[in-house]
This record gives structure tokens, sequence and C-alpha cells, in this order.
């Protein structure tokens, strides 16, 4: 049975696109982009969430905590779940807040960091980069994230050349769902959907591959 490991940020966690006044609710398992991945893969493949909100790449976040730095908890994760056929890193967002003030270029080092973390580490096989929905400034964390749009849009196209450059897979969100103007951060049940459908695809061609079919 395959195993894939969902590593992320809120967006894998669930979070509901927020507004004024509503904090920490979730979409239900089925809903969230993981369940809609195991869904469309079926029941021969084990999924496994690992979401966390306000989860940076590299960065310990000096408001929130250092347990929001992903690369000092990817290490611990992946030997509880090891062996793990296919780490899926989706991240990058919570690195866009004004408080780092880091570029596309930053960000996508960061995540290639990780992914050369998880196929060294003798625990994943493979990575499958995702880059996650930019951020719009809008809603009630507009403020949080002041300048994200700016500093965002090179994302997409720094992270396609990183993956390329470390030979994992890569997916851009962007080209298929985008986040919910009501917070800018977060995205729609529907989004979800769409996006663990469109993830699905993927890892089937990439372990397919893998099996020389």
């Amino acid at each position: 049975m395959p195993v894939v490991l969902c590593f992320g940020d809120s967006n894998t966690h669930g979070s509901h696109p927020a507004r004024v006044g509503q904090v920490g609710s979730r979409f239900d398992r089925e809903t969230r982009w993981p369940g809609a991945m195991a869904a469309e893969l079926g029941p021969d493949w084990y999924v496994i969430e690992e979401g966390l909100g306000g989860r940076t790449t590299v960065h310990d976040d000096p408001e929130v905590g250092v347990n929001k730095n992903g690369e000092t908890a990817l290490l611990p994760i992946l030997e509880s779940h090891k062996p793990i056929d296919l780490i899926i890193i989706m991240l990058g967002t919570n690195d866009l807040k004004k408080r780092f003030d880091v570029p596309g270029h930053d960000i996508a080092k960061s995540v290639g960091k990780l992914a050369g973390i998880a196929l060294n580490s003798g625990h994943a096989a493979k990575a499958l980069l995702v880059c996650p929905p930019l951020v719009v400034e809008r809603g009630p964390m507009a403020e949080m994230f002041t300048g994200a749009e700016q500093r965002g849009a090179s994302l997409p196209a720094r992270l396609a050349q990183m993956a390329a450059d470390i030979g994992t897979g890569y997916l851009d969100a962007n080209t298929m769902i985008c986040v919910d103007p009501v917070d800018g951060v977060h995205f729609d049940a529907a989004a979800h959907k769409l996006l663990g459908q469109t993830i699905a695809t993927r890892v089937q061609a990439m372990m397919n591959e893998e099996n020389g079919q």
C-alpha cells in the first residue's frame, strides 16, 4: 500500500476562509484536499495529513512560536510515518507574511531545502512540490500579509524551477484554484475538492513512473 504524506499549513489543515472574528474552524476530513485526494486514489492508498495553521518553510515565528517552523518539524514527522513513498509539500503562504518579508525566490529555496531533507533522510522516496494559491490582500488578514501579492508573484515560476533543479514533481495550484477573497489566504470547499482530485492524478502518474508503467 503506497504511503503519501501531505506536509503543509492551514490550507492542508483545512481552515475555513475567515471573516472578522472567525478563527480556528476547519472543513471535515472528507472535504479537505488530502481527504479528497484519498477518495480519488481509493482504499489501496494510505494518505497522512500533516497540516498546521501558520506553518512556515524554515522560519521561527516571533509572534506565535517556534513550533510553526516546518524545517524543525519535518524530520520527526518523517521518522514517525516512515517508510513514505511520496511526500507532498505545499508551503510558502505564511512566509509571505509581512513579518518575514521574503520574496518568492527565497521561499522556493526554502521549499527545496525541505524536499532535500525529506529525500536525504531515507524515509521518503519521492517528493511533489505544490505551489499554493497566491495570497491576495483582502479581508481581516490583509494587514498581516501587506505586500504579499508583490512578494509572491514570482513564486510559481521560482518553485517550478526549483523542482526541475532538484528532480522532484511539481504542480501549480494557481492553474486550477484561487484563494477566497473573504480572507485572501484560504480556499473554499469546491477548491479543496478540485485540488485533491488533481493532485491525486499527479501522484498516480509519479508512482506509475517509478513502477515503469
